[in-house]
């Protein structure tokens, strides 16, 4: 049996708590408390912090300021922070290349140099040297705009892209001539949550909704609605397609197949579950015709072709399976099976007149090339145990181009030839990193209920296990998500000091298929910090690590199972890292696009049973006044329209006044940033502050710096 003692009651740990306390220049700021509260369901739920959830608030903006003053102070005292930071610029640059796609007469491709906040849009024709097609360095001046959404017409003349300025979910949508790279439309604006699919070269398809009543960056949105827009007209003239007061739907997104003979319409009003509709875009006046008209399950077509519908489906198949079915009557009652169900879930890409099914076996990629008739034409040699991904193009593509990575290999562009089934390197990385020094392998551990989990566990090679190394435990663990091996430069400056990254596949996440899904939603959550948990245990029981030396970190629905497992075994970790979490459980719902997540969650509003499971792990309703808390940085930012930062404002201020010990409990908040950093130098520097701080507070030896 493995004991596990809190550090607070450690001699040891009081010397390192008092030190780390001494690091502390500013008190922390007093956050008023107001005489707020819910009802729910005749029960009385108080909520002091509320008046933190109005981000246009002066006292908001204020408290805002003296935190971060707060944080700041503490992480300059940090001596080794510049070293890191020197380090991560370091590892940072190099030449980074995104897998190239050919558009019209040209063949594009990303690039950056190194240090470039945004990545630059590049292109070529054969034998001539690349140029620049878009720069959004040059959108704005402190780098925080950034690109995405860049869809051609099918003959490469015309170009769409849409941009975020400041790392918001609203974006505007800008067209423009691809030759002459002019503007050909005004500028499009408020849009949110959508693709651009062209039809032809007069126009395009998106998404978006009504602007909201109150703040743009927290308040609800509500219905989404499909449009068409005209090139060359005002988007106040843009028609709607779908949605609005006829068909309330929350998420809406639509396709134009790559044959332009076909719209395809996913309508969902939570983050799993679709119906689907399609309309004949030969004809203007064809009707919007339903295949699929609930929301029990999720389906997406994937390919048209000779007036046949390829769908892909986890009706009476859990973990997905290909079907076909005529244009003329697409009814699930009339799918044929292209690639059955099998034990491990299923993705499907297509390119180059194949599809590409790529499997998750036991989170690692395994992917096959199989034909239209659902024949597999070979097994795709992949360069090791990792993940690969992009594996797709045009139909008519005869090259196509996909990448890979492992927790120790750099990312590598491989083209695969067709015909032969040949993978060779088209890009490797720069990065400075050896993968020969480090090793990472995947174990399983049993969670409470006796569940089998993996777990991939990365260091470097010849690790002693006494129980002193640190550890990150990075954790997600919902919306179907699968965790399967990626390469961060940022973990560079975790693994070469020592440190050991472990990442468990807990449920909740899409590893296993629907099922493992399922088990970590709604009433089941509690899996979901049962299985981090079970997992920190392990590395705890195995002599990996200890409590004092472990570190728990994860972002959005990660942020919350940090939240949740920081409030419930406060005992099990030094270091927690709530990133950009949804932490209120009860108010979640009333933000943005948060009531789409009931899925995963529920709400509190929909049962007596519901809204008692939701408060007994709601991370901020579950602080104890005089609990010794794990040091504490949560993150956010201002421009965070996803997971609005009040989540993480009334958390930190709640954890604040609970902490029963001398343990820092700070809240970094970003400014210009959204859900994720909005350019380089931001990733950097949150970066630097996150290893800064836990390196600190785990009292582990860093390098950088010494002679």
């Amino acid at each position: 049996m493995v004991v596990l003692i809190s550090a607070c009651q450690s001699d040891q740990a009081t010397t390192q708590k008092a030190n780390h306390n001494s690091n502390m220049t500013e008190p922390y700021p007093e956050t008023k408390k107001v005489s707020v509260s819910d009802s729910y369901h005749d029960v009385t739920v108080p909520d002091p912090y509320r008046w933190l959830e109005d981000d246009r608030a002066e006292d908001t903006k204020d408290w805002v300021t003296r935190q971060n003053k707060v944080t700041f102070a503490y992480l300059d005292n940090i001596p080794y922070r510049d070293a890191i930071n020197n380090r991560l610029t370091e590892l940072w640059n190099y030449e980074k290349y995104s897998r190239p796609f050919q558009e019209g007469q040209y063949t594009y491709f990303y690039k950056n140099d190194g240090l470039q906040n945004q990545y630059v849009v590049f292109r070529q024709k054969d034998g001539e040297e690349p140029e620049v097609f878009l720069d959004p360095n040059s959108f704005s001046k402190d780098g925080t705009t950034s690109m995405s959404n860049l869809s051609f017409t099918k003959d490469g003349s015309v170009a769409a892209y849409a941009i975020s300025e400041g790392g918001s979910d609203w974006r505007k949508v800008i067209v423009i001539d691809a030759e002459t790279k002019k503007p050909l439309s005004d500028t499009l604006r408020d849009v949110k949550f959508s693709g651009i699919s062209w039809k032809g070269t007069e126009g395009f398809f998106y998404s978006s909704y009504d602007k909201p009543e109150g703040s743009e960056l927290s308040a609800m949105t509500q219905y989404h609605k499909l449009f068409y827009h005209r090139v060359g007209t005002p988007q106040s003239e843009d028609q709607l397609i779908f949605g609005g007061e006829a068909t309330p739907r929350r998420y809406i997104l639509a396709g134009v197949s790559e044959n332009e003979n076909w719209l395809i319409i996913s309508a969902a009003n939570s983050t799993s579950g679709n119906e689907l509709y399609i309309k004949d875009l030969r004809d203007p006046d064809s009707p919007i015709v339903p295949v699929v008209r609930d929301f029990e399950h999720n389906h997406s077509v994937i390919h048209a072709e000779d007036g046949m519908l390829y769908i892909q489906t986890d009706l009476d198949a859990p973990n997905s399976r290909l079907v076909s079915v005529s244009a003329n009557n697409p009814g699930p009652e009339n799918w044929e099976d292209v690639i059955a169900e099998r034990e491990q879930p299923l993705s499907v890409q297509t390119g180059g007149g194949y599809f590409f099914a790529s499997y998750l076996k036991d989170a690692l990629s395994y992917i096959e090339q199989v034909d239209l008739n659902g024949e597999v034409v070979r097994v795709v040699e992949l360069p090791g145990q990792g993940t690969a991904s992009g594996l797709s193009g045009k139909w008519e593509d005869e090259v196509l181009y996909y990448s890979f990575v492992s927790y120790i290999t750099p990312g590598t562009i491989y083209s695969f030839d067709l015909a032969s089934g040949e993978s060779s390197i088209y890009k490797e990385s720069g990065v400075d990193f050896d993968p020969k020094k480090f090793v990472s392998r995947q174990v399983f551990y049993t969670s409470k209920d006796g569940t089998k989990v993996p777990m991939m566990i990365t260091h470097k090679k010849g690790l002693t296990l006494d129980g002193t190394n640190p550890v990150m435990l990075y954790g997600y663990g919902g919306f179907n998500i699968s965790l399967t091996p990626s390469f961060s430069v940022a973990n560079i400056v975790w693994l070469e000091n020592g440190g050991i990254y472990a990442v468990p596949n807990i449920r909740g996440g899409g590893e296993y298929g629907k099922e493992w899904h399922l088990a970590g939603t709604k009433m089941e959550k509690q899996n979901v910090f049962d299985d981090f948990i079970a997992a920190a245990e392990y590395l705890i029981a195995q002599g990996y690590t200890s409590p004092e030396k472990l570190a728990l970190r994860g972002g959005s629905n990660g942020g919350l199972l940090v939240g949740a497992v920081m409030t419930q075994r406060p005992d099990l970790m030094q270091v927690a890292l709530p990133a950009v979490g949804v932490l209120d459980m009860l108010r979640y719902h009333k933000f943005t696009a948060g009531a789409g997540w009931a899925y995963d969650y529920g709400t509190a509003d929909e049962s007596m049973a519901m809204f008692e499971y939701l408060k007994g792990y709601s991370p901020y309703h579950n602080l104890m006044t005089g609990t010794c808390y794990p040091a504490t940085m949560v993150t956010t930012a201002d421009h965070d329209d996803r997971v609005v930062p009040a989540h993480s404002f009334k958390f930190a201020a709640a954890l604040q006044a609970a902490q029963g010990c001398e343990r820092p409990t700070l809240i970094r908040i970003d400014t210009n940033s959204g859900h994720g950093a909005s350019s380089t130098s931001k990733a950097i520097a949150s970066a630097t502050d996150i290893w800064a701080f836990t390196f600190y507070n785990l009292n582990a030896s860093v390098a950088y710096g010494k002679d």
